[in-house]
């Protein structure tokens, strides 16, 4: 039998009031080509074993991130799921985060564990410069 939750899905404080929210929004997404090749073009590029992180400022109060591919990645399933793993990686370290960025995650083939894309992102993100003093 399945124990009921004692807050609705999703619920949390924001920052501001003291704790940490884990969801991640909609408005938390990069979107549009322009937007991702503008990142791409002029964002600071970091690199670790499996992926490659692109940063660049976007002047607003909350990050903003996409998460893409090499060619040749594998099938439309494989390409969900490690989307579906940087999404939760980044969902698990977001508040970490400096805000006011634009962030894409480009993934290679590899190594597609949880583990493996959580090292990743926390990697990444340190070498960009992303993590506040007291983040994870």
């Amino acid at each position: 039998m399945r124990q009921q939750r004692s807050l609705p899905r999703g619920a949390g404080l924001s920052r501001e009031q003291g704790q940490v929210s884990f969801r991640f929004r909609r408005t938390e997404r990069l979107k549009g080509r322009r937007e991702i090749r503008e990142v791409f073009s002029r964002g600071k590029g970091v690199t670790c074993s499996g992926a490659k992180l692109f940063v660049l400022h976007n002047g607003l109060s909350h990050n903003r991130i996409a998460f893409t591919f090499s060619r040749k990645f594998g099938t439309a399933v494989e390409r969900n799921r490690a989307r579906r793993l940087g999404r939760e990686a980044y969902r698990h370290i977001g508040y970490a985060l400096k805000p006011g960025y634009d962030v894409v995650l480009l993934v290679y083939p590899g190594n597609d564990t949880f583990a493996a894309r959580m090292d990743q992102v926390k990697r990444l993100c340190a070498q960009a410069g992303l993590l506040e003093s007291n983040g994870a």
